[in-house]
């Protein structure tokens, strides 16, 4: 129930996002269009979040790996001079905080549990961790926005999520992954599990283009 819950503020962060994309590009489009009726390419998202749930260990992972991430984005949003994307970013810090927190809580408990796991929540890690590199680079895009004061420093996150990230670790007693991935989901190049996710996401207004429920 509480991922779920989870899922609920993401997806309500990514609404107000889109949404308000879809007012920038001025082509008539809205969250739905943005949604549901993009290919994989058109996607800019980080291939860490859409690797596989796995077991619970391996979903707890990519959750702390994704929520100590993206607090710290939308903290820093947050003091953006656009003042929607602000608003959006300081309503959604309030919910990262839980999230981290309940990602790190979880990864503590499994780490310092039994020996079965442990070992479940270690390899949950070194599964993903290859994908966090990704998370701290800057194209042009994020380059342009932030001289523009509009968006973030990426690559300025580092030292603080690596921070948050080793104390958990180190109160779980668990051994930080080493080595990465090329990815470029920024880029639009995505893993093959962008489109299994699409295809059961998108499949309704595909098959009914335009219904609204």
């Amino acid at each position: 129930m509480a991922l779920g819950n989870l899922g609920l503020d993401l997806l309500g962060q990514a609404r107000s996002f889109l949404s308000y994309a879809g007012e920038i590009e001025g082509q008539g489009r809205g969250e739905d269009d943005l949604a549901f009726l993009r290919d994989a390419w058109d996607f800019r998202s980080v291939t860490l979040v859409e690797q596989p749930n796995g077991d619970f260990a391996q979903t707890i992972a990519r959750h702390l790996l994704f929520s100590a991430w993206h607090e710290l984005v939308l903290e820093r949003l947050a003091q953006s001079i656009d003042t929607r994307l602000a608003a959006v970013a300081e309503k959604g810090v309030k919910e990262m905080a839980y999230h981290w927190r309940h990602a790190a809580e979880w990864t503590i408990r499994l780490g310092d549990g039994t020996a079965e796991s442990h070992q479940r929540m270690q390899f949950g890690l070194e599964t993903l961790w290859g994908y966090t590199p990704e998370l701290f680079s800057m194209d042009a895009v994020d380059q342009a926005v932030l001289a523009d004061s509009v968006g973030v420093d990426m690559a300025a996150l580092r030292p603080e999520w690596d921070r948050r990230i080793d104390a958990v670790l180190a109160e779980a007693t668990l051994s930080r992954p080493q080595g990465s991935i090329r990815s470029a989901g920024k880029q639009g190049t995505h893993s093959e599990h962008l489109g299994h996710i699409l295809s059961e996401m998108q499949f309704l207004q595909r098959a009914y283009p335009g219904m609204e429920w």
